[in-house]
């Protein structure tokens, strides 16, 4: 096998290991490494050479799921620019996905660890949803008395959510912020 096929295999299996992790954080806060091997049909020595540890496995799955966080807001301005409040709409309907495997990670790790994830990860998100936020102000269909730094403490709130509520009410709080911000 060639050096640039191994890497591309590698890579796969890396991506992966982040996907299953991340499926096994949206049926539970318990994440075991060798069921996330097997899902992700690599052996334990493959998992630990990319992880070596839970912790590096679940803050990259975290870091990750900002990372697509944070692109999806330009994206989504990209695709509806006649209509940022229907981009705003789809993004805060990321954040409800994010926000559940954002949970599991926060249970699954001990506080430093996951202080440091969320310390590094509130601005790109605040900035994300002040592009979205801007967007709608400057076409007039958002209130111009709200902010990022607001809009996310209000979302915040939904991580008090118990998880066997999570699926039936998430969305429907959701769209009650939308609609709150609207003009």
């Amino acid at each position: 096998m060639s050096g640039s096929a191994r890497r591309q295999d590698a890579v796969e299996n890396r991506n992966r290991i982040v996907e299953a992790a991340r499926a096994a954080l949206a049926e539970s806060d318990r994440v075991h490494l060798n069921e996330i091997a097997k899902r992700a049909g690599v052996g334990q020595g493959t998992l630990y050479r990319n992880f070596p540890n839970r912790d590096a496995l679940l803050a990259e799955v975290y870091r990750r799921d900002v990372d697509e966080l944070v692109t999806a807001a330009s994206d989504l301005l990209a695709e509806h620019a006649q209509e940022p409040l229907e981009a705003l709409r789809r993004w805060l309907d990321r954040v409800i996905d994010y926000a559940e495997i954002k949970r599991g990670v926060l249970a699954a790790l001990e506080p430093a660890a996951w202080q440091d994830l969320v310390a590094h990860s509130h601005s790109p998100i605040e900035g994300a949803l002040g592009q979205l936020l801007g967007a709608g102000q400057a076409a007039g269909s958002l209130r111009t008395d709200v902010d990022a730094h607001g809009v996310l403490t209000l979302v915040a709130y939904l991580g008090r959510l118990d998880r066997d509520e999570w699926e039936s009410t998430a969305r429907p709080l959701m769209n009650v912020i939308l609609n709150g911000l609207r003009r």
